[in-house]
Parts: C-alpha cells; sequence; structure tokens
C-alpha cells in the first residue's frame, strides 16, 4: 500500500504506512522549579534592635580595650611570644570580637548537655563573674530543654523505652557488629528479614539494606545504575542522593515533591 497524506485539521500533513496512522508524540521538559527555604522575616524593630546591640558592644568593647592598655583592668587578649617571622594564629578583630562580645552572649547556645539527646535534655548551667572570660558549672538544678536540633529517629537516641529495650536484647544475641557490612561480618537472619519486609511492602522483587550516611547514597547509586538507566528523582532529595545520581551517568527526571 502506497503512502497517503492525510490533511488535519490543524494543517498538518501525516503519513499513513501499512494501514496505521503515526502519531508524533512530543514530550515538552519542563526546567525543575528553584526551591526557596521559606522563612519567617524578622521584624524591622527587632534587627534594628540586633544591630543597635552590637554596635554597642563594638562602641564599649574598644574603650574596654583602650583603658586595659593604659593599665587600668586585666587584660584577656592573647599576646603571642617569640613568633618572629610566623605567621600569627590570631587576628585582631578575631580576638576583638571573641572578647568582647561573643563571651557577653555565648551562654545563649554554648551550653553543656549532660544527659542523651533525646526529644528532652538536660543543660548544665554555667556561672562567669567576668562574662566567661572564666566559667564554672553552678550548683542549680539542670535545665530541661526541648531538642529541636535530634537524630533521634524512632528514638534511637533514647536510654530508655520500647526501642531503647529491643536493641539491649539484640545486642545481646548478635553483637555490636549488625550494622557492619556482610562482607566483613556476613548476613544475619534479622537483616534478610527486614529486606523481604521491606520488598513486600513496596511490592517488589526485593531489597538492600545499608548503614546510613552521605557515602551509603553517593556510592551505592552508581552501583546499582548506569548509563542507561532512568532515575526518578524527588526535587528535595538530600545531597547525598542527588550526588550519587549524577555519579551514575543514567537520565535523571526530576518530580515535584508531595
Amino acid at each position: 500500500m502506497t503512502n497517503q497524506l492525510k490533511h488535519e485539521a490543524n494543517g498538518l500533513s501525516r503519513g499513513l504506512k501499512n494501514g496505521f496512522k503515526h502519531h508524533e508524540v512530543k514530550q515538552e521538559i519542563k526546567k525543575p522549579r528553584e526551591i526557596k527555604e521559606e522563612f519567617e522575616e524578622t521584624p524591622l524593630i527587632i534587627a534594628l534592635s540586633v544591630y543597635f546591640c552590637y554596635l554597642v558592644l563594638t562602641f564599649f568593647g574598644h574603650i574596654r580595650d583602650f583603658v586595659r592598655r593604659l593599665g587600668f583592668g586585666k587584660i584577656y587578649e592573647v599576646k603571642e611570644k617569640n613568633r618572629e617571622g610566623y605567621v600569627k594564629l590570631y587576628r585582631s578583630f578575631e580576638s576583638f570580637y571573641t572578647r568582647n562580645i561573643y563571651k557577653r552572649i555565648v551562654q545563649g547556645w554554648n551550653m553543656f548537655v549532660c544527659g542523651v539527646p533525646g526529644v528532652i535534655f538536660k543543660l548544665k548551667i554555667k556561672i562567669s563573674p567576668d562574662f566567661h572570660q572564666n566559667a564554672k558549672f553552678g550548683t542549680e538544678k539542670n535545665l530541661e530543654a526541648i531538642n529541636l536540633g535530634s537524630y533521634n529517629y524512632l528514638g534511637f537516641a533514647e536510654n530508655s523505652g520500647k526501642c531503647a529495650d529491643s536493641v539491649e536484647q539484640v545486642i545481646l544475641k548478635y553483637g555490636t557488629g549488625i550494622c557492619s557490612t556482610r562482607h566483613e561480618l556476613g548476613h544475619l537472619d534479622i537483616q534478610r528479614k527486614l529486606e523481604t519486609m521491606v520488598a513486600e511492602f513496596l511490592g517488589v522483587e526485593d531489597s538492600i539494606i545499608v548503614g546510613m550516611g552521605f557515602a551509603t547514597n553517593s556510592t551505592n547509586i552508581p552501583t546499582l545504575v548506569s548509563k542507561g538507566c532512568l532515575i526518578f528523582s524527588d526535587e528535595l532529595n538530600h545531597a547525598s542522593l542527588v550526588l550519587g545520581c549524577r555519579l551514575s551517568g543514567a537520565k535523571i527526571v526530576v518530580y515535584k515533591h508531595n
């Protein structure tokens, strides 16, 4: 059967071959949208107050340093000796900032944790008569605070509770090396059970359980996939996943995070 041309309503001509009409499927590739983290904007009055406080501390810091050089008050600045010909270990501004600004506000974040980093942890309070040039622990009761920056996945960081009790029993039976590579310490039955469970949950043939870490994603992905493969990647994936996908050489299709 000879090819025939059929004019569509839009004016395009498409060929007919062997009685079948061939449609050209064009896929529009959209550029991944730029992700911007959203933070609450600082009110102007708060920003101005912070800048003003820093200016005051800087101004009086210079006055204090001048008075100390006149012999009034103790000099906390570190003086290097026998360093001729060597690069300076301390810079003047860093030393000034540490002595006159940082030491006065360090208690706001530089505190000692004296418990497990769980949901709530205890902080040790330090007291100082000279704005933390010298400090010691106080006798007051420890401060309890909510931990908002923890790796406490499923309660792993706790020392009590269901997770901790289960881990204790597993360690007594299998030892402390169960998270190591199987090339070193073998493949245990509980690891195989977990892989089977994950595969059944996802509805796939099998799964691989590996230790958590940046290198886990950045090195294992290039091992599993390579050029000629297709990876569907969440636009908000961790940097380790992004790096692993790029190193693999596979085609990457980014989809919108949901």
